[in-house]
């Protein structure tokens, strides 16, 4: 996995309490670039999840990237630690991430509502399909 992705799970071990780790969530969204308004079009728009989602699927010659963005400040964090999941793999490592797997090591799976898991499944789906399109 990435050395970023690594970092978001060390911080996670130091912090004891969800509500610490949810706001640790916010502030990775927080501190993401937003994705610019020309991006925000129907066809980086994620259906599935509760809020306003975009991501922008970049392919830089055999690198897996993306940018993404949300109107809601924990989805923006979401996608910060799925940024950190998968940009700068190879395409052939981000089409074989098993993203449920590596977000469960963060415990997210049993704090999110059951929107926010769906959102999440949507954003991950994007990503594989993306992903598996590309190799």
């Amino acid at each position: 996995m990435s050395e970023a992705f690594e970092a978001i799970v060390e911080d996670f071990e130091f912090l004891d309490d969800w509500e610490d780790r949810y706001r640790h969530v916010i502030d990775l969204g927080k501190a993401m670039p937003p994705l610019e308004d020309a991006l925000k079009v129907p066809s980086t728009k994620v259906h599935g999840c509760s809020s306003q989602v975009w991501l922008h699927p970049e392919i830089d010659g055999q690198v897996f990237k993306f940018r993404g963005d949300s109107d809601a400040m924990i989805v923006r964090g979401l996608i910060a630690v799925l940024a950190a999941l998968y940009n700068e793999l190879s395409i052939k490592e981000a089409a074989a991430v098993d993203a449920f797997s590596e977000l469960g090591r963060l415990g997210l799976n049993e704090h999110l509502s059951s929107q926010r898991s769906n959102g999440l499944r949507s954003m991950v789906e994007r990503l594989n399909l993306v992903a598996n399109a590309a190799l």
